[in-house]
């Protein structure tokens, strides 16, 4: 009877901890290999944003609230329209006369966020930006924890730890290639203003989150296309006015608005995507590795040094992303709610059974009594 009894207690507690006997065929699945696939889709992206970021800089062109709009404006042009266009609840009239104040809300965190990350360049070094960035992830969790009731077991707390270790080998390969760019005119004000804009992404991001899960993909970004291009619009005659009027506008520069915006708007585009697949936490895990495709963009195009350090970075971060995607995260269901009434979970929200033959009410019914 004592045998039985610690048997079911190590068992609850192997639930607990996300701790498995998998097979290899549990772990390395076609889920997890789209969701890897789609993540470094998504650095690319980004990789491809800060490239043209780059050499607009480089031409003293410095207009980040212009390039947002942009952005916002395509996704406005297209994803709004199909929101007009639609009949009944769906419609975007009656979206705004219930929902306008939580698209607003969305629309200011995501625009202030992707402000302030670009203006904090003006005031603190590359390794700060690099290093303060990684506090949206913790504040995602904390977020995703309270209010969209989203259940981490330990071992998604050790791919966390894995992934940062792999940022820290990419902020010691940069300066040890003297890459510590940026400015150091304000330090504290910069990495300020990185840590409100890690804040904002995670508002941002636990609010797509929910709306792709329990709405739709076309009403966020129909609702960010509207409420964005209306404040980033603002800002940027508020702003911008005399920086956009200084342009000096060649094939060049117009090339590099439009593979900017283009690279933004698949982005915005794709990311829901992935998100309902898997989590915010989990996407934002994965564009760790954004950085390090523009370092080695940037080994070719603007000569930087290469460095060891950043493979084995590039290593360490994608074990720890498959690590946090091979054991899902749960959903608590609210008190007093039964089971059968909870609707039909996310590929990202299943339970895996705590060994090969168990079955999977089994597990359920571990998880609940814990």
């Amino acid at each position: 009877m004592e045998g039985h009894e610690g048997e079911r207690l190590c068992g609850k507690w192997r639930v607990a901890c996300g701790l498995y006997s998998y097979n290899l065929r549990d772990v390395f699945t076609w889920h997890l290999l789209k969701t890897v696939v789609m993540g470094q889709v998504l650095s690319l992206l980004i990789c491809g944003t800060a490239v043209s970021c780059q050499y607009l800089v480089d031409a003293k062109v410095e207009t980040p609230m212009l390039q947002s709009f942009l952005n916002y404006a395509l996704l406005l042009l297209f994803y709004t329209t199909i929101l007009v266009a639609r009949k009944g609840e769906r419609n975007i009239v009656q979206i705004l006369k219930t929902k306008w104040w939580k698209y607003l809300v969305m629309g200011l965190a995501d625009v202030q966020a992707n402000y302030a990350v670009v203006k904090a360049y003006q005031f603190t070094t590359l390794t700060s930006i690099q290093l303060l960035d990684c506090f949206v992830i913790p504040v995602l969790m904390l977020l995703s924890w309270f209010f969209l009731k989203t259940r981490y077991r330990p071992v998604h707390f050790v791919a966390v730890t894995v992934c940062l270790l792999g940022v820290g080998a990419m902020v010691g390969a940069d300066i040890l290639a003297g890459r510590d760019q940026g400015s150091t005119s304000d330090v504290v004000l910069g990495d300020g203003l990185v840590l409100l804009s890690a804040g904002l992404y995670a508002v941002s991001n636990v609010c797509q989150e929910h709306t792709v899960k329990n709405r739709s993909r076309v009403e966020f970004l129909g609702m960010m296309g509207l409420f964005g291009t209306l404040i980033s619009g603002i800002q940027l005659v508020a702003l911008e006015t005399s920086a956009v009027a200084a342009i000096k506008w060649d094939v060049r520069i117009s090339t590099l608005f439009a593979v900017y915006a283009l690279c933004m708007y698949a982005l915005y585009s794709f990311m829901p995507v992935v998100v309902k697949m898997t989590s915010a936490t989990a996407v934002n895990l994965s564009l760790l590795t954004a950085d390090l495709f523009s370092l080695f963009c940037g080994l070719f195009l603007f000569h930087y040094k290469f460095s060891a350090l950043y493979i084995i970075s590039f290593v360490v971060i994608t074990v720890g992303f498959i690590m946090f995607n091979t054991v899902p995260t749960y959903t608590a269901l609210p008190e007093g709610e039964p089971a059968d009434d909870c609707p039909a979970e996310s590929p990202s929200d299943r339970l895996l059974p705590a060994d090969g033959d168990a079955p999977r009410s089994e597990t359920l019914t571990a998880v609940a009594a814990l």
